[in-house]
């Protein structure tokens, strides 16, 4: 290659960084309010401390899933519009009588950080690092209104699994809503007890090994569907193990740091299970993959 052409590839290549540089700075500029209070809700509330996890995460995955150099990346002006319709939007919700919400702000930095992405380098290098960058979506904190709906609902999905398990194992019980009663006394899966937390941990988990460990995209959302059952399933053995101690052996297991500090325990069993359903998966694609014939040529 010509010095000539090489010494201007060295120089794009560098104008485009400075330009990413640039606009990133820019983005932190502008929603620096939202980013902090995504950062201060990471910190104080259980149903966001994965968002502490997700930049890191996704940097990784961008460096394990790089492809030889950057030769191929050119700015889009597809990024450029994208970057115009972010902004004019975002002054126009700034004008309003409205305070800035994290959701909205974060969702608006993260497709900044897309539209930088796209303008300096075009569209070759969003589907280069597709999964990582889409993957820092999960930094947008969820709404009220689906975060509620969310512990609802594995509210009552523990509360079956728990009394599933209870009648396996001898217990007589019944079931009102999220409410377990016994012979004895009464169990009500309040919206503290359903492991929102280690829910969206394992959620995080399980989409991260997906990528890493499996090809078809099936056995990936498969994989990611599971989450839900086994998350119930974590919180129904919590359940089921708590009252098979109360009732047979301390009643005051239920004021224990088992029950206020244990769910750690039923997390890693639940990692446990979810990569033995992973490995399983993994070997049935190398089962399937086809092998190859090579046919004798006659001499």
């Amino acid at each position: 290659m010509p010095r000539s052409v090489s010494k201007r590839s060295f120089v794009v290549g560098h104008s485009r960084d400075l330009w990413f540089v640039l606009l990133f700075a820019t983005s932190i500029g502008i929603w620096w309010r939202g980013l902090v209070e995504a950062f201060r809700l990471a910190l104080s509330s259980e149903a966001h401390t994965h968002i502490l996890l997700i930049l890191p995460l996704s940097v990784a995955l961008a460096f394990t899933q790089r492809k030889g150099g950057r030769n191929g990346f050119e700015s889009h002006k597809m990024g450029f519009l994208l970057l115009a319709l972010i902004l004019i939007g975002s002054l126009v919700y700034a004008r309003t009588d409205f305070k800035w919400d994290p959701s909205l702000s974060m969702f608006a930095l993260v497709t900044w950080w897309i539209g930088s992405l796209i303008a300096c380098y075009g569209m070759s290098a969003l589907r280069a690092y597709l999964f990582p960058v889409l993957f820092l979506y999960w930094l947008v904190p969820w709404p009220s209104f689906a975060l509620d709906r969310a512990i609802s609902c594995l509210q009552i999905l523990s509360a079956y699994a728990g009394r599933f398990l209870l009648v396996i194992g001898g217990i007589p019980v019944t079931q009102d809503g999220t409410l377990l009663s016994m012979a004895s006394f009464d169990i009500d899966v309040a919206p503290q007890c359903s492991s929102i937390r280690s829910s969206l941990m394992l959620l995080i988990t399980t989409i991260v090994l997906g990528q890493l460990f499996l090809r078809s995209w099936p056995r990936k959302l498969a994989l990611v569907a599971a989450v839900v059952p086994l998350a119930a399933l974590k919180n129904g053995l919590r359940i089921f193990t708590l009252v098979e101690i109360g009732t047979r052996y301390d009643p005051g297991i239920f004021d224990s740091d088992l029950h206020h500090h244990g769910g750690v325990v039923f997390f890693l069993i639940s990692v446990a299970l979810m990569v033995l359903l992973l490995w399983i998966m993994r070997r049935s694609e190398k089962v399937n993959v086809p092998s190859l014939e090579v046919a004798a040529e006659p001499s």
